[in-house]
């Protein structure tokens, strides 16, 4: 089938992702007035930075074939343990020492996937799992007080510089050394290559181990930073916090064009995919859609965006 819709939903989603994130602006200008204001563009931003973020992480996970379902309650246990920390430790160590727990979850997770060789969505099924409990145990099922001396924290969630809200600093800067890493760096080609021929890669000589573990590293420390600036915004660690969130980041990975199967994927249109799926949460926000309709909403996305990328492949 060679229809003239087909050849146009191909292009968008193959070539350029940014029709898809230009025809989300014009439609939020007509659907809200509210939506360009300064306060609404500014909220927005900060909603879809720890998202963002994470589908950093989770770009270069798929790139390699896998996928990580624990980022959500990585974020909620990295959030409980640093308005814990920050109760009897300094805070740049209280700091620290979360962002050393979000990596070594992520390491767990890696070195069952890469050592162990468990299936990727058993492996991080299981640490999801694992994560969420210990942040209700440690937490004690009610959410923790950031210490009143942490103010330095607090003051960074809620801050911004130029203009800009500090999370979304951390989200360009995130982007940036993702899009060098897969641009012009060789562990970002080799990344791509295990994605899309593990064997050949293999038998090149590549440790494909170790590049396995590493992304799985990565992702959890990318997930510790969003367990932080979750925490530094509304001053709690909640062991609720990030319920759903695999869901907003693999969303966001495959809408920007990312092969679920490996191999294919890039920065720049992974960040515009997280900023479409913050588009449609906003419109839907100002809108007044109920929240559940909006996870309907996100799954029927999902699904939409795998279909265009089998389109793409006849």
């Amino acid at each position: 089938m060679n229809s003239p819709i087909k050849k146009i939903l191909q292009f968008t989603i193959q070539h350029n992702t940014g029709v898809i994130f230009l025809v989300m602006l014009i439609v939020s200008a007509f659907a809200s007035d509210a939506f360009f204001t300064a306060n609404n563009l500014s909220n927005l931003i900060r909603q879809v930075a720890p998202v963002g973020i994470i589908s950093m992480g989770m770009l270069l996970v798929i790139l390699t074939g896998g996928i990580d379902l624990s980022v959500g309650s990585v974020v909620a246990l990295v959030g409980v343990l640093c308005a814990l920390f920050t109760q009897t430790l300094a805070l740049p160590v209280a700091v620290a020492a979360s962002l050393v727990c979000g990596i070594l979850a992520g390491s767990i997770s890696g070195y069952l996937v890469s050592v162990q060789k468990m299936a990727p969505f058993i492996a991080t099924l299981a640490l999801m799992t694992i994560a969420r409990g210990l942040g209700f145990i440690f937490s004690k099922g009610a959410p923790v007080m950031v210490d009143e001396s942490a103010t330095a924290l607090t003051d960074f969630g809620s801050g911004s510089l130029l203009g800009i809200p500090n999370p979304a600093i951390i989200l360009l800067f995130t982007f940036v050394v993702t899009w060098v890493l897969l641009k012009y760096n060789i562990y970002g080609r080799i990344l791509i290559a295990i994605g899309s021929n593990e064997e050949a890669v293999r038998l090149s000589g590549v440790r494909i181990w170790m590049y396995k573990f590493s992304v799985y590293a990565v992702i959890g420390g990318l997930a510790a930073i969003a367990g932080l600036i979750g925490t530094a915004r509304t001053g709690v660690g909640s062991p609720n916090l990030g319920v759903g969130l695999e869901l907003d980041v693999i969303a966001a990975v495959v809408i920007g064009g990312t092969n679920l199967k490996g191999g294919k994927g890039s920065a720049v249109d992974t960040f515009l995919g997280v900023l479409i799926l913050g588009m449609i949460g906003n419109i839907m926000n100002l809108m007044d859609v109920a929240s559940y309709a909006q996870q309907v909403i996100k799954g029927l996305i999902i699904i939409l965006a795998v279909l265009l990328q089998r389109f793409e492949g006849k």
